[in-house]
């Protein structure tokens, strides 16, 4: 589905990405770990083209999208989900959710509040519809962000931390949420610092350091049997925090 060849980023002197080599298949569910300004977040970007790629391919539906000018169609299937949430305050639950498939007229109004709505229904928040950000919980924020993203019909959803910003309690609606996804088919890459989470859900792991991924496997095979000597200190300082 997606094959990244030799991604390199750069801020200025400063190199984040320094040759990454990655293929995210139909259906994979990708954790990205690693040390905190390791390049993961940076990684994501790449792929959604928030960043632009100092150098390196993204192949996506056999085109490096690294070349490509418009970037919209890309964006909508290769859909993205912050930390933050990124919800416009100013507007409802309704209006976030169906603000790009109208503006870029992929739906119509009528067709985008419809399918807004069963969406919202399916995750038992179609009574916020009508509300504001602020009147919402961190759970249901992200779980709005989500619904946004799924609007667009993506063949692959990005994940960046999508749980540091929540409260413990509200951690499981979303990792809920996320889960079900996984259980249609939706392909997915998740950074996360929530390693029982990337543990138990993903069905492969990369561990990345200093811009570099230095190990790649199964679930099973990166926190049970690493061999990155790297990796293998990650893994004890987390267990022993």
């Amino acid at each position: 589905m997606i094959e990244i060849k030799n991604l390199k980023k750069n801020f200025g002197e400063k190199k984040v990405l320094k040759g990454i080599n990655l293929i995210v298949e139909k259906g994979d569910r990708i954790g990205l770990i690693g040390p905190s300004g390791c390049g993961k977040s940076t990684l994501l970007r790449c792929v959604n083209l928030l960043e632009k790629p100092t150098e390196g391919e993204i192949i996506f539906n056999n085109n490096d999208i690294c070349k490509l000018s418009d970037l919209s169609n890309i964006r909508r299937k290769i859909g993205m989900v912050f930390q933050q949430f990124n919800l416009f305050e100013h507007l409802t639950v309704l209006d976030n959710i169906t603000l790009a498939p109208i503006k870029l007229k992929i739906m119509d109004e009528t067709t985008a509040k419809k399918e807004a709505i069963k969406l919202l229904k399916e995750i038992k928040l179609d009574s916020y519809a009508n509300s504001y950000p602020k009147e919402l919980s961190g759970g249901q924020k992200q779980r709005v962000a989500i619904v946004r993203t799924l609007i667009m019909n993506p063949d692959i959803i990005l994940f960046d931390e999508p749980t540091s910003a929540l409260d413990p309690e509200m951690i499981g609606e979303v990792t809920e949420l996320i889960s079900t996804l996984a259980n249609n088919g939706m392909t997915m890459v998740i950074v996360s610092h929530e390693l029982n989470f990337i543990k138990s859900f993903c069905n492969k792991v990369a561990f990345i350091n200093d811009g570099k991924i230095l190990e790649i496997g199964t679930s099973k095979e990166i926190f049970n049997n690493p061999k990155n000597e790297k990796l293998k200190s990650f893994l004890s300082k987390i267990k022993n925090k």
